[in-house]
């Protein structure tokens, strides 16, 4: 008897290791198809952007046709599109990005250095939104039909409605020069770890709140309603008949199993480092990935915008297919199918 139990133990462990190997190969599989096409889309997509990049690097300059036509031979622009689109994933492929016409320098460079300011901005924002959210999110759900659920479900969906640029413009005007306006350090600050990091954190101020205040109400919405559905649960009805108090039965019953949705969220919100900080690092002249996206739409420079596509779209799927990974740890109802 102990040796059939041992042995359909063991099949079983054999097949739960087969079933999670499959569904991380079949996730990779599928995030490699989706990076390649959207790969293809982004290429054929900033190649209909209005402006020729031609005509915008010689401008105000005498340029003759013949020097223009050199011009677009070495950006490679005057071969058909096929075969700028190979030679762009053949290069993709060796982990070249090519060289931004505007900047004259590797695609790959100029992403690095503009990443971490923006790493800086959406994860500060991120992180304080999802404490912030998700603690109101649920006291909110807690007490429904209240007074505290009815203003700050409103205060949400408000601040969820309003364009980030408009608001951060608006917090400018707001604090009457308290903060920096722009850039992300100060010429006279002085050297130093401690200076320049309380200068780094000065100028973060308001780029942050634009930020935070945004993304704060997408969390405290999604973590009300995650948890009203939690509410009638038959597991809380037992935690309340042992006795547990109500905090209790919503801080350890409740309120983890309402997170499953919020922890998909904030992947995804990581995964679109340039998405939500294009306008505001515009606003506020932050030197990160979405500045760079803007100045490059600006000439419009077709590598630059490429790479930065490309990271974006990569980052999206990698924070996608490690919610997926995460989900399916979490919650074992996701395990059994």
């Amino acid at each position: 008897m102990t040796q059939t139990l041992n042995a359909a133990d063991l099949g079983r462990e054999r097949r739960g290791g087969s079933g999670r190997a499959r569904f991380l190969l079949g996730k990779l599989g599928g995030a490699a198809v989706s990076l390649l096409l959207v790969v293809a889309l982004g290429f054929l997509l900033f190649r209909m952007i209005p402006g020729d990049p031609v005509a915008t690097l010689t401008k105000d300059r005498p340029t003759s046709p013949d020097q223009q036509a050199l011009l677009r031979e070495r950006l490679g622009v005057d071969k058909p599109l096929i075969q700028q689109f190979l030679n762009y994933l053949g290069d993709l492929l060796r982990g070249d990005l090519g060289t931004s016409y505007g900047y004259n320098r590797p695609v790959a460079d100029l992403i690095a250095e503009r990443f971490w300011p923006t790493l800086l901005l959406v994860g500060t924002a991120t992180v304080l939104a999802v404490a912030l959210g998700v603690w109101l999110g649920a006291r909110a759900a807690w007490r429904r039909g209240s007074t505290f659920d009815r203003a700050q479900t409103g205060i949400a969906l408000t601040l969820w409605s309003v364009p980030q640029f408009w608001l951060g413009l608006l917090l400018l005007v707001a604090t009457h020069g308290l903060f920096p306006s722009g850039g992300m350090r100060s010429p006279d600050t002085a050297p130093g770890f401690f200076p320049q990091a309380l200068d780094v954190a000065y100028h973060l101020v308001l780029p942050c709140v634009t930020l935070l205040a945004v993304l704060y109400a997408q969390y405290m919405l999604v973590m009300r309603s995650s948890l009203l559905t939690e509410m009638d649960a038959e597991y809380l009805v037992t935690a309340r008949a042992k006795g547990l108090r109500d905090d209790l039965v919503r801080r350890r019953h409740a309120v983890p199993n309402a997170l499953l949705p919020t922890v998909t969220l904030v992947f995804l919100q990581f995964g679109m480092v340039v998405s939500g900080a294009v306008t505001v690092e515009t606003v506020f002249s932050w030197p990160g990935l979405g500045l760079l996206t803007y100045q490059a739409l600006r000439v419009p420079d077709l590598p630059l915008l490429q790479g930065i596509f490309v990271v974006l779209a990569g980052s999206v799927i990698v924070m996608n297919l490690l919610a997926e990974v995460l989900y399916r740890l979490l919650d074992p109802r996701v395990r059994t199918t």
